[in-house]
């Protein structure tokens, strides 16, 4: 390693107050960029209820993403609340125990029970043969998750769905903006849910938003988040309060002009990763998929048995030197008591989620991260012996 690069790691992780290097960081535009939309919300008075910026950042959202139609809404997680009643689903739905719990905690909220099924070792998503294994007279739909913006099979889960009547909802939290085989990963399923909180590629703050397959069913989903109303005097449907306000929203617009650009900056960061890595026995990283446009949404690396040191030592060992990376995801969401008593949350049940769970560590990833504390992480996961034991 050339001479200035080892001062660099020496400075970085040595100094009395290491750096604060978080697993991600909100992208946000220059403040002057949004002032003066936040001028015209204050001189309007709209600030929630469907105004002109919500609708805008509809169109641009749709155009940019290739979807015909796309409700805002407050949060993913309500975006998901609204989706499963949208369709209206009843008894069991397929899921993954390898996500955010949120996924199977809106099952769980709208009445329905999760049956978990073990993930692809490769792609770390739902595998297909463990869906049809698992499916039953009770279940109504799958819910896969498009885990770190990697694409599901999504070939094989319509063909699944087809054959047995199920609907399909994509958790696609991760997944803003990729571009798989057939055009936009959003397209798939009966509807797909994407995320804009702060922690992801696209932000409004905090945000969401559905992918509708036609203007009838975006209407639907229109009144459920608005309460059920159907105009000012008629209420159709047991809503929720679930719209995006102006302010989220003239964000979204500013942010949709530098997408582009802090993706590719993800893109660089992510290639410096695989460089560091390629030749450091015990730490292994996920392939790189055949997909047409990723997001680089997450880094995840896997710590196996030839690592000096375990999982959780180095993970500790990057955070007493300032980097905080993540293990998204551990638990296992089935490993949490509301979960746990489920006949399909058993360990054995999952081998590779279990494998996989143990092992991930999430880099930090941004789209500023200094390439520097990418060298210092390097160095740390490249000789862990060398640096100080947790306490």
């Amino acid at each position: 390693m050339p001479f200035a690069c080892r001062l660099v790691i020496r400075v970085m992780t040595r100094q009395k107050t290491p750096p604060s290097v978080t697993v991600t960081r909100p992208s946000l535009p220059p403040l002057e960029a949004l002032v003066p939309h936040l001028e015209k919300i204050w001189a309007s008075r709209v600030v929630t209820s469907g105004g002109a910026y919500h609708q805008a950042l509809e169109e641009r959202l749709s155009a940019y993403l290739a979807v015909d139609h796309l409700a805002l809404f407050n949060n993913a997680t309500v975006a998901l609340l609204a989706a499963i009643k949208a369709l209206d689903l009843q008894g069991e739905v397929i899921t993954t125990p390898y996500s955010f719990v949120a996924t199977a905690h809106v099952l769980q909220w709208s009445g329905l029970s999760p049956v978990f099924v073990d993930i692809d070792p490769k792609t770390l998503n739902l595998d297909p043969q463990g869906i049809e294994a698992a499916i039953t007279d009770q279940t109504s739909a799958i819910m896969p998750v498009h885990v770190y913006g990697t694409p599901c099979d999504v070939d094989a889960i319509e063909a699944i769905a087809r054959r047995h009547g199920l609907k399909v909802i994509y958790d696609a939290a991760h997944a803003f903006g990729v571009r798989c085989h057939c055009g936009s990963l959003l397209r798939h399923g009966d509807l797909s849910v994407v995320s804009f909180h702060a922690t992801k590629v696209f932000n409004t703050f905090e945000g969401g938003a559905i992918v509708c397959p036609d203007a009838k069913t975006k209407r639907r989903i229109d009144r459920l988040k608005n309460f059920g109303f159907e105009n000012e005097v008629t209420v159709t449907q047991t809503g929720i309060n679930g719209k995006m306000s102006e302010f989220n929203a003239a964000l979204g617009l500013v942010q949709l002009d530098y997408i582009d650009q802090h993706i590719s900056q993800r893109g660089e960061r992510v290639r410096a990763y695989r460089e560091g890595l390629a030749n450091i026995e015990g730490l292994t990283c996920l392939p790189e998929f055949d997909v047409i446009q990723p997001n680089h949404s997450y880094f995840p690396i896997f710590v196996d048995e030839t690592y000096p040191v375990s999982r959780d030592h180095i993970y500790h060992c990057l955070q007493q030197h300032g980097f905080y990376g993540r293990r998204y995801f551990y638990p296992l969401i089935s490993d949490f008591p509301m979960y746990a008593h489920l006949p399909s949350a058993a360990s054995g049940h999952l081998p590779h989620a279990s494998r996989v769970a143990s092992q991930v560590i999430c880099l930090p990833l941004y789209p500023d991260l200094d390439m520097a504390a990418i060298d210092a992480m390097m160095a740390i996961l490249s000789d862990p012996l060398a640096y100080p034991s947790p306490s």
